[in-house]
């Protein structure tokens, strides 16, 4: 019986408690990279560098998209396949994993690398003054972007095979190193943004070592070996099915990026897309925590699906939820009594006043957003991608988008603002009304099997 059994008999709170709270101090850690890369950018280069980073983002965003692609797909297959006491195909998903961490980052590089100034002027929005800053920023992390997926991507199937504080200590030794060297390149060497990135670069190669150095190891249940790197169509085709959906999400909100970027500079200018990078990365770390339970609560899920256990899926779903509710409202009250205190941490001037206007009303509906990612990611656990996309692409996309371009026509700039809180209220209701009807079909033909 392989060692990750307990996730079918041990109590789902402690469970849930003994893998959530790695995934949330590990989301909290890069999270918190992201917002002090930024607060160092602006406090030791500038607003116009603040700007670029903002600009340069959603490239960002898609090459994470493909480490999710195959790290979350490949997660949640090793959970099933664990679940079914299947070793050896376990141990074939993960070889597949890194192999398309390999064979899908490096033509994606080559294409951005090539276009990347028409990108960044025709397509991100980089006037004259930014695209520099944003040139060199993008530059650098692209081709250190290889490190990403393989240290973001393995580290989801470190998690998922029951080792949740070595994929923490993975996300710490890496966000440690970055946030070090930021300081030093940034503020001793005064490299600027290309300190940043370089940095960024450093870090991530630091993660993908670690993550190697784990599975050739063997120290977990899964040992990464030679017959499995060859690649096999029929995995990696299931690792991109179940990966889709949050792949999907990001791409998404590259996209979203790109239009809303365009959208706030006509309407308020450079220091109008400075304060949105700040709302975004402030958001993005509140909402990290919650993403950290989903993390916590996906192999919980997964192997209990594979093991035919629906009771505990569904409490395991439950509990997950109320945690990610407590912990949303926890953050809709910090955001919305110190939003000017947050943003003043990133520069002054006309943007503070932009930011935190822009911040309170971006979190209103904070308090509702930890069901809608608790349920998008049970279905991704239970392996129907559909329902995951469908569910990923509401709030990050399809409504968030035209809404923002309709308000922003009725309200100006606080109607792109608006849009956020829009956007998570409808989502949340059609998310978690379609996550209740098929729990309850599960649990009903469970009952009848």
């Amino acid at each position: 019986m392989p060692s990750a059994a307990f996730l079918e008999h041990d109590k789902i709170s402690s469970l849930l408690w003994k893998f959530s709270l790695p995934a949330i101090a590990g989301m909290l850690a890069g999270a918190c990279y992201n917002v002090i890369d930024s607060i160092f950018v602006g406090q030791g280069v500038g607003m116009i560098a603040l700007t670029a980073v903002t600009i340069a983002f959603p490239i960002m965003t898609f090459l994470m998209a493909i480490g999710m692609l195959i790290g979350i797909g490949s997660g949640a297959m090793v959970s099933i396949s664990l679940g079914r006491h299947q070793i050896e195909e376990a141990e074939a998903i993960l070889g597949n994993a890194l192999m398309m961490a390999v064979i899908f980052i490096i033509p994606a590089v080559v294409i951005v690398l090539h276009f990347l100034d028409p990108l960044l002027t025709g397509l991100m929005g980089a006037t004259p003054a930014v695209l520099p800053y944003a040139h060199d920023f993008v530059s650098i992390i692209l081709i250190a972007s290889v490190f990403l997926h393989i240290g973001f991507g393995l580290n989801n199937v470190i998690r998922a095979q029951g080792n949740p504080k070595t994929a923490l200590a993975t996300q710490i030794v890496s966000a440690a190193v970055t946030i070090v060297l930021d300081y030093v390149f940034i503020f001793v060497f005064h490299w600027g943004i290309k300190g940043a990135a370089i940095a960024t670069a450093i870090g991530q190669g630091s993660s993908a070592v670690w993550v190697l150095a784990f599975f050739i190891s063997g120290r977990g249940t899964l040992r990464l070996k030679l017959r499995h790197l060859r690649p096999r169509l029929s995995v990696m085709r299931k690792i991109a099915a179940i990966g889709v959906a949050p792949f999907s999400m990001q791409l998404s909100m590259s996209a979203v990026m790109v239009m809303l970027n365009w959208l706030v500079l006509g309407l308020g200018g450079e220091t109008a897309v400075a304060a949105y990078g700040i709302v975004g990365r402030v958001l993005m770390l509140a909402i990290m925590p919650v993403i950290g339970i989903a993390q916590g609560a996906q192999p919980i899920i997964g192997y209990n699906f594979g093991a035919r256990k629906p009771q505990r899926v569904f409490d395991t779903v439950v509990l997950a939820a109320k945690a990610a509710t407590a912990v949303c409202c926890v953050a809709f009250l910090v955001v919305e009594l110190f939003a000017g205190d947050i943003v003043r941490l990133f520069g002054g001037g006309a943007m503070l006043g932009i930011g935190q206007r822009a911040l309170r009303i971006f979190a209103i509906a904070m308090p509702l957003i930890g069901l809608q990612i608790i349920c998008t990611n049970y279905f991704q656990a239970v392996g129907k991608p559909v329902y995951a996309i469908v569910f990923s692409l509401l709030r990050q996309f399809i409504i968030l988008v035209p809404a923002a371009y309709l308000l922003s026509r009725a309200f100006g700039l606080t109607g792109v603002w608006i849009a956020g809180p829009t956007a998570d209220l409808v989502s949340v209701a059609i998310t978690v009304s379609c996550a209740v009807v098929n729990l309850r079909r599960y649990l009903r033909r469970a009952a009848t099997a």
